[in-house]
């Protein structure tokens, strides 16, 4: 059984978050983690990125929606919403919603900001929106993780997340580790959960 995690990063945040999350993921005996990453977009149509990245994950492609139990996706924020890779990406899954190759599967998002207010539980909202209509099960965070209490830098009830610094040079605080390897322990326990109770 494999959790997708897909995520665009572009100073490497969001990144690191994603790898977390693989490790809670992978907490729950009997499911692994997938690592996906979109490719930026460009202006110009005809430009097209390697079919490989230089480094990092993979990336994702289709079929990875249907061959898995659970999906996590990820982006900086951009003015509260998500990042137009990220978004081209979900944008082109038409066929997976008209098949229904999600629905029913567990959901969950994270995301980094350069400032404490720079959009993070918008940013969070905006990748819910297309996980809904796909008709997946949306897991958040709940309040009986303590570190969502305790948190002085990132974390939200929607989901992970992670407050970066104007220059991007913070490191991910020991509330905001553990509670991404919380929501990745979340999704997978779900997962599993509903396999066992098709």
């Amino acid at each position: 059984m494999e959790i997708l995690i897909v995520y665009y990063s572009r100073h490497g945040n969001v990144a690191q978050l994603a790898r977390l999350i693989a490790r809670g993921v992978e907490e729950i005996e009997g499911v692994r983690a997938r690592l996906r990453q979109v490719p930026p977009v460009a202006a110009v149509t005809q430009t097209a990125q390697p079919p490989v990245p230089d480094d990092g994950a993979p990336y994702a492609e289709l079929k990875d929606l249907h061959e898995c139990a659970g999906l996590i996706v990820g982006s900086p924020t951009r003015f509260g919403n998500m990042a137009a890779p990220l978004k081209h990406f979900l944008d082109s899954t038409p066929a997976e919603w008209a098949s229904g190759a999600l629905v029913g599967k567990p959901c969950a998002v994270f995301t980094s900001t350069s400032t404490m207010h720079g959009g993070q539980e918008s940013t969070l909202l905006s990748m819910l929106l297309p996980l809904l209509h796909h008709g997946m099960l949306v897991v958040g965070i709940p309040f009986t993780e303590p570190a969502l209490n305790a948190t002085t830098t990132g974390g939200t009830p929607y989901g992970a997340s992670h407050v970066s610094g104007v220059d991007h040079d913070r490191p991910i605080s020991d509330d905001e580790r553990t509670l991404a390897r919380a929501l990745g322990r979340r999704v997978a326990d779900v997962a599993k959960r509903l396999a066992a109770h098709p």
